[in-house]
């Protein structure tokens, strides 16, 4: 790896995706060193002598700039995420502190002149359809689903963002759209849990009736952990891509009834 030696930050490090990165990283180089924020204490936190934890709140400049510190690298997978029923009770819940953390994050990584970032993005921000997408059909003139509204437009905010920290100051900034992350450290509580978590749980808590939120029918992409750290070790280590967005899926739809019967057997 190009990063060998060199002190990668991975901002929301104890979160499902960040923890699952973290791990990859770690098992990449043997002389890499990462630094991982975290605001709580729930969440994966590994013990690796390579690995140091870092307690902040990103929403906060000075928190910010002290995890971006003498950092090469970064993956910026910090986020404040929310199941079905906990966003359709606070509307705003997603918007306003994803953008501030992003914001702040990406002024920080250029301030401490970071060379190379991977930014996580969502699949939110592309518009609703049906089926497989291409990159250009993206539109930004058309809204994201009406569900995704709030955190598909912080997304796209950010990703611009990323954009105009590139284009002043030359940091290299890849975004990564991932699908439906599940697996262990995932949130099992129903309320914030994405649906195959809350699935799991109702399953292990011996739900009866079994109770099926919305269409069996719907489809989603999904993702294991482990395939999604990989994936972005890849993309922050391939010194060819100094941008751009990449889909990080399955390429595969699994439909809600699908999953249901595999979590049930």
């Amino acid at each position: 790896m190009h990063l060998d030696g060199k002190l990668v930050l991975v901002a929301g490090g104890a979160g499902l995706a960040g923890s699952n990165t973290v791990r990859a990283l770690l098992a990449a180089s043997p002389s890499l060193r990462v630094r991982a924020t975290h605001r709580g204490d729930a969440g994966c936190f590994l013990a690796d002598p390579r690995l140091t934890y870092l307690r902040a709140d990103l929403r906060r400049a000075e928190d910010c700039a002290a995890a971006a510190k003498g950092c090469h690298a970064a993956v910026l997978a910090a986020a404040v995420s929310a199941g079905a029923g906990q966003a359709a009770g606070a509307a705003g819940l997603q918007v306003t502190d994803n953008i501030v953390i992003d914001a702040q994050l990406l002024q920080a990584l250029a301030d401490a002149k970071v060379a190379r970032a991977v930014y996580v993005s969502s699949a939110t921000v592309y518009p609703d359809r049906v089926g497989a997408l291409r990159e250009a059909d993206l539109d930004w003139n058309l809204d994201p689903p009406p569900a995704y509204l709030g955190i598909g437009w912080a997304k796209r905010a950010a990703e611009k963002l990323c954009d105009f920290w590139q284009a002043k100051t030359g940091m290299e900034i890849v975004i990564a759209r991932p699908a439906n992350i599940y697996g262990p450290f995932a949130r099992f509580d129903p309320a914030t849990a994405n649906f195959i978590p809350a699935l799991i749980r109702k399953a292990v808590d011996g739900a009866d009736p079994f109770e099926v939120w919305g269409s069996a029918s719907v489809a989603r992409d999904v993702i294991y952990g482990e395939d999604f750290g990989a994936a972005i070790v890849a993309l922050l280590n391939a010194a060819e891509i100094g941008q751009g967005a990449f889909n990080i899926g399955s390429g595969r739809a699994t439909s809600v009834g699908e999953a249901a019967e595999w979590i049930l057997r």
